[in-house]
């Protein structure tokens, strides 16, 4: 007798994979990453919220959740000080215009049914806060009206694209993607067609952060501990 796995059952995912589903067709679906960002504990398919704060609290590993897989969050060093520079211009910028928060890379987000996602840098409007209260749950269903990734190498196109596809389809107003070898980046107000910001370009906060703007240059001369070119 055939059995029914419930949609919401840990082995919901691995019910959907189709049969004879391998690690390397597992490996493409999430974009073609480095299969050592993809966890085997709990076997791919069977994850939960949950088991994204077990693992963070148990290793210190941050882990976004996809198709009941946990994958890796990799940032490295200057990455991870690019993003840091950038929280503190987006701050400094709150402390006279309380539009909302920002929240690091390790700040997990519920953003749709089954799929835990890191921003690099997130913005979250006031609105998003019934009744202004912050949410107390380690991994809150909220959305970013801005999200910021800052690419490494072990990030794939097909890995970017899914995920502007999961931010734009959750309610993400504006995606900002910094690429760092070339000091320059898109901007997305959908996943597709993006505007380019050369290196000498400047970072506008739009309608998301009215009257928010940063130089590319100064982003990374702070980040480098240098003064900026025009000073």
């Amino acid at each position: 007798m055939a059995t029914v796995t419930p949609p919401n059952s840990p082995l919901a995912h691995v019910a959907a994979f189709p049969a004879g589903w391998t690690a390397a067709d597992m490996q493409e679906r999430l974009g073609g990453i480095p299969l050592e960002r993809i966890l085997v504990v709990p076997p791919p398919g069977t994850a939960t919220i949950d088991d994204v704060e077990l693992v963070r609290n148990a290793t210190g590993r941050i882990c976004e959740l996809l198709d009941g897989t946990l994958v890796a969050k990799t940032v490295g060093y200057f990455e991870s000080r690019l993003a840091a520079v950038l929280i503190h211009f987006i701050e400094r910028f709150l402390d006279t215009n309380l539009l909302g928060i920002v929240l690091s890379p390790d700040g997990t987000l519920n953003i749709l049914s089954g799929v835990v996602r890191a921003a690099d840098v997130s913005f979250i409007s006031l609105q998003r806060f019934p009744g202004g209260e912050l949410p107390k749950n380690p991994i809150p269903e909220l959305v970013p009206d801005l999200a910021v990734e800052i690419l490494s190498k072990s990030n794939t196109k097909a890995e970017m694209k899914r995920k502007l596809q999961e931010y734009f389809q959750a309610g993400v107003r504006l995606v900002w993607l910094i690429d760092p070898p070339t000091r320059t980046a898109e901007v997305y107000h959908a996943p597709e067609n993006p505007i380019h910001v050369p290196s000498d370009g400047v970072l506008v906060g739009e309608e998301v952060l009215p009257g928010f703007e940063l130089s590319l240059e100064d982003l990374f001369a702070r980040a480098e501990l240098r003064k900026p070119k025009n000073d």
